[in-house]
């Protein structure tokens, strides 16, 4: 079974916040595992494919996900 991506797994977290977080913990431990092994210090994510694309959502993630120890940044 091969490791998963960090684009894979920003994917997957996509799909998690569409639904409603389902399993959104453990994708976020998957993302930081990804980030760690290809060097990368933040997750890139493009806000239109967020559920919540307004300022306070975006600043609501990246603190959720800073908790779990990854860095959130958006596209412009």
């Amino acid at each position: 079974m091969s490791e998963t991506t960090v684009a894979e797994a920003i994917d997957r977290i996509y799909a998690s916040l569409q639904a409603d977080n389902a399993d959104l913990d453990q994708h976020i431990a998957v993302l930081k595992a990804a980030l760690a092994r290809e060097g990368l210090k933040e997750a890139i994510f493009d806000p239109a494919k967020l559920v919540q694309n307004n300022r306070q959502g975006r600043k609501l993630m990246q603190a959720y996900f800073r908790q779990r120890g990854v860095t959130v940044k958006f596209e412009s």
